[in-house]
């Protein structure tokens, strides 16, 4: 094995026992049991924060559907008289 292969095998090593290395965990407030912190107040609102948005991008899908329901039942009510009718001469 030439040197360089032996210095790459080396630091790989290295890096790979470092990173296999048992390091304490740190866990946040809410999984130690204060659910009165500030890190958990602010997760709760980064929760709902999403959830909100996700409900505003709901309400428009629904509300942008309705709208094209509605006109099309406006756009068939208005065409019908005519159709009715006849053609005019």
């Amino acid at each position: 094995m030439n040197r360089g292969k032996l210095s790459r095998c080396f630091w790989l090593g290295l890096v790979a026992s470092l990173a296999l290395l048992p390091h304490p965990l740190l866990a946040c407030a809410a999984c130690y049991g204060r659910s009165d912190s500030r890190l958990a107040e602010g997760m709760n609102w980064g929760i709902l924060s999403l959830l909100a948005m996700v409900t505003t991008v709901l309400i428009g899908f629904a509300a942008f559907f309705i709208y094209h329901l509605r006109r099309v039942a406006r756009i068939a009510r208005e065409a019908a008289p005519s159709e009715v009718l006849g053609p005019t001469p």
